[in-house]
């Protein structure tokens, strides 16, 4: 296991676990915390061994948004230059949870007590969320008067709809986890901590048996789809297979399917 300070790094398999590790802060976001995980996910996505990345965290909390006390130095300047620094900040920041949603490989957020304002923005990015019971969710950065920055006003939307989007965050109102997963924002609902472990491992054993080029390539044409629209969107994945069919690991796919066996796939 790797400690980077915020959150600790594992590889079991071909599942990777990115923990959240500041209990005592209930999980929140410095700025160090976002050029760590920048970089850890470029990591990922070069590491071939990586197939498929779960994020959950230690402590109380899943994360309870930014450590404003952190933060606080480069939100209290008032010149200009100051203003224009704290732009370029907020930039590396959203370039942060950017790794998260557009890394090859799928991205699960297992999440259990408070998930509040950059927390929220941090799972719109992963590709699937499960949560615990007992999980709270915020857009909270109205009440705090800021305009969230990190990308929850553009991926939620796409996720539970404008209509309840705007109502989440005109009124940063604190919403529970069944209504998160009325709204499919999550999905699937956990009794506790011990089953969002279960599930997640379950799940990510699910994707990681199948051939990471053919996982990868349905990922980009989603995300590709999504953001271009459906005529784009099968041109994109004519595109794809056109270039990944003749690979190994089709062939592999064909020969245990004839031998009665469970293919052993190598990503090639």
């Amino acid at each position: 296991m790797n400690d980077t300070g915020h959150f600790d790094i594992r590889i079991e398999g071909h599942v990777a676990w990115l923990v959240l590790n500041r209990p005592e802060s209930r999980n929140t976001l410095t700025p160090a915390f976002f050029s760590e995980l920048t970089g850890t996910f470029t990591q990922f996505a070069e590491n071939p061994r990586v197939r498929v990345i779960v994020i959950r965290a230690e402590g109380k909390s899943f994360c309870a948004g930014l450590d404003m006390n952190d933060a606080s130095s480069i939100l209290s300047g008032t010149g200009a230059d100051e203003r224009e620094l704290l732009r370029h900040h907020i930039e590396d920041f959203q370039e942060s949870f950017n790794a998260i949603e557009t890394c090859r490989k799928p991205v699960i957020a297992a999440v259990h007590g408070h998930c509040i304002g950059g927390g929220l923005d941090m799972i719109c990015a992963c590709d699937i969320r499960l949560a615990t019971e007992d999980a709270v969710f915020s857009v909270r950065e109205t009440r705090l008067a800021i305009v969230a920055d990190l990308g929850v006003l553009q991926r939620l939307p796409h996720l539970v709809g404008y209509g309840l989007t705007n109502e989440l965050a005109f009124t940063g109102r604190d919403f529970s986890a069944t209504e998160a997963l009325d709204m499919k924002l999550i999905n699937r609902l956990c009794r506790d901590r011990e089953q969002l472990l279960e599930e997640a491992m379950y799940l990510a054993g699910q994707i990681a048996d199948n051939p990471p080029l053919a996982v990868q390539g349905t990922k980009d044409v989603i995300r590709y789809s999504r953001d271009n629209g459906v005529g784009p969107g099968l041109s994109y994945a004519a595109q794809k297979n056109a270039a990944m069919l003749p690979s190994e690991d089709l062939m592999e796919a064909v020969r245990a399917f004839m031998e009665k066996r469970k293919p052993e796939f190598t990503g090639k």
